[in-house]
């Protein structure tokens, strides 16, 4: 436990406006609004497991959405649950999207593609730090090809 966790962390409001924070932070991105979607992230930091790739700062998490809606335009994500820690909310979702542009050796195939995902969205008291996404990257791949 960091020195931001404590009983206060797991007091109903903070949880509250943390989980609120999260969905914002989701639903930004189903709408393609990149700036919302950063402004919820203090000092942003994204970490995609399934592809062990890790942008840190704004610069480049922003590089990444506009890469990732290059080639997925009508990605979006379902959330499925929420799970509250004491410096972390899991986020259970279903990812989507058509690949309509290319990724590094891929050619676009025009297929859709369906996916559970796993986010853990860290926090220092109420601030969002960090989304880290585990993913099988050969489940995505597989409905690709």
């Amino acid at each position: 436990m960091n020195a931001a966790a404590g009983p206060e962390a797991t007091h109903p409001d903070l949880r509250a406006r943390r989980e609120e924070l999260v969905r914002r932070h989701f639903e930004a991105q189903n709408q393609l609004d990149l700036e919302a979607a950063l402004d919820t992230l203090d000092e942003p930091r994204l970490e995609l497991i399934g592809t062990n790739r890790v942008f840190v700062g704004r610069d480049e998490v922003a590089q990444y959405f506009r890469e990732s809606r290059h080639v997925f335009p009508d990605q979006q994500r379902e959330l499925i649950a929420l799970h509250h820690g004491d410096d972390a909310i899991v986020v259970e979702f279903w990812f989507s999207g058509t690949m309509l542009g290319e990724l590094p050796g891929i050619h676009p195939t025009g297929r859709r593609f369906r996916a559970r995902l796993c986010a853990i969205c860290e926090f220092e008291q109420v601030r969002l730090t960090c989304v880290r996404i585990y993913f099988d990257a050969g489940t995505i791949a597989r409905q690709l090809a």
